[in-house]
This record gives C-alpha cells, sequence and structure tokens, in this order.
C-alpha cells in the first residue's frame, strides 16, 4: 500500500503492452531530463500529448534499460531526520542485491532532508519492485522516486 492506503506495486512488461500514451508520456520525461525540451509545453507538444494527460502520469513511468550486466537506478527521497534512518534505507537496499554507488544528502530543512542514491543491480536480481515496496513503506521516508535508470558496463 502506499502512503494514501492504496495498492501499489510495481511492474515490469514488454513496451509493445503499455499503451501509447504511457509511452509518451515516457519520451516526454526522457526529453526533459535530457535537456531537448526545457518546459513541459515543449515535451508535450513533441511527443503529442496534452499537458494534463502528462502530469496524470508523468511520475508513474519511466523507461527501464538493461543489459546483460544489469542497470544504475538513480533514487530521489525525502525523509525524516531522525538517527538510523539512512543507515536503515541503505541496508534495504543492500539486502535487495543493490551496489550503492554514490549518496548525497541535504542539510534537513524542518526536518526533512532531501536524498539521492546511485545503485547498481545486477541483471540477475528481480528484487527491484520489493525493494521500492520496502523503502515506500519504511517509517520516516515520505517520498521516493526513481529519477534515472541507466544501463551499466562493468
Amino acid at each position: 500500500m502506499d502512503k494514501s492506503g492504496k495498492e501499489e506495486g510495481y511492474y515490469l512488461i514488454r513496451k509493445s503492452a503499455v499503451p501509447e500514451v504511457l509511452q509518451k508520456v515516457a519520451v516526454a520525461n526522457k526529453l526533459l531530463v535530457s535537456g531537448k525540451a526545457r518546459t513541459v509545453n515543449e515535451a508535450t507538444a513533441a511527443v503529442g500529448i496534452s499537458r494534463s494527460t502528462y502530469y496524470k502520469y508523468a511520475d508513474d513511468i519511466e523507461e527501464f534499460h538493461d543489459s546483460a550486466a544489469g542497470t544504475t537506478l538513480t533514487l530521489i527521497a525525502e525523509i525524516q531526520d531522525e538517527p538510523g534512518l539512512l543507515s536503515d534505507l541503505l541496508r534495504i537496499i543492500a539486502a535487495n542485491d543493490g551496489n550503492i554507488l554514490t549518496i548525497h544528502q541535504s542539510i534537513p530543512l524542518n526536518g526533512v532532508a532531501s536524498l539521492s542514491v546511485s545503485v547498481q543491480i545486477p541483471r540477475e536480481s528481480d528484487k527491484v519492485g520489493v525493494m521500492l515496496r520496502e523503502l515506500e513503506e519504511l517509517a520516516g521516508v515520505r517520498r521516493i522516486k526513481i529519477a534515472a535508470a541507466d544501463t551499466y558496463k562493468p
């Protein structure tokens, strides 16, 4: 369940099974992240969807890349400033086959810190969904999102 009480999970599905509108949202996200589109208006115009459609699904779909070696995920989180919380978060990542590459935590403001963690996931791991669910359910984690997913070569 997510923080609002709704049942939530993750699926890894073939691109051909993803509705075209969601594929366009993923492309718009990619245009914005890469800087090829400077605004949401430019990105949505480029892919042929409305801004309202984009905003409806923007946080729910990201293109997933994998390779023979694996994937690097960059996770962005908002966490409470509580002793041991970062340690618990990193322990969950490690327990689910994640190799932590980088960590950056901001100075907490009003009891909340921003956190960016880059994690290497081996191809043979099937624990990404479990890891994300456990991170979302961790007490003190206010929000977590996959900001990027890139292939890497060892």
